[in-house]
């Protein structure tokens, strides 16, 4: 990836992190907790919270680690006119799931995008659900916690990750093909 387009990809991938962020807020706060099935609830922000887990590795790949925090702080920035309670707690969570996210996420990196997105974001998601539920004043039972990583990991993560796994094949089983004709 030449530089242009590497900055192209991260200003995208800061502003859709950010927005995540800012989305799963608006959501949570305008229809609280939801039913996911199963038994479970959840946050109604839990599903765009999940997809900003994946976003940030984006983030960190193509415009490095500080980004990652400008779109943590934009996020909280636009979160605290919907409501500062949530835009402290979000911040927060975000903050310290995307450290424990980035501990395991780099090192991983060198072996492969898809193990080091699925190993960082179920820590990631774990931490970023725990305080949260806490430092906003939901309950922390195993319902939430449960229905939040439901959300996080099967729906966010595990089915986006899939689907690029299915592209990246298919585009170099294309490309093998070409070669050979």
């Amino acid at each position: 990836m030449n530089n242009r387009t590497r900055t192209l990809t991260g200003a995208i991938a800061v502003t859709g992190y950010a927005s995540a962020i800012t989305a799963a807020n608006w959501l949570t706060t305008r229809y609280g907790m939801v039913n996911v099935g199963f038994g479970l609830i959840t946050t109604a922000g839990t599903f765009a919270a999940g997809a900003a887990l994946l976003l940030r590795d984006t983030v960190q790949d193509t415009l490095g680690k500080a980004w990652v925090l400008t779109g943590i702080t934009l996020g909280a920035i636009l979160t605290w006119a919907t409501s500062p309670t949530l835009a402290i707690a979000s911040a927060t969570a975000f903050l310290a799931a995307e450290c424990a996210d980035m501990a395991i996420y780099t090192p991983l990196r060198a072996r492969g995008w898809a193990r080091a997105v699925l190993a960082s974001n179920v820590i990631g998601a774990i931490v970023d659900t725990l305080l949260f539920l806490a430092l906003a004043h939901f309950p922390v039972t195993t319902r939430t916690v449960g229905g939040q990583l439901a959300g996080k990991l099967a729906w966010a993560t595990l089915l986006p990750v899939a689907a690029v796994i299915t592209v990246r094949q298919a585009r170099h089983a294309l490309s093998r093909d070409t070669l050979r004709a």
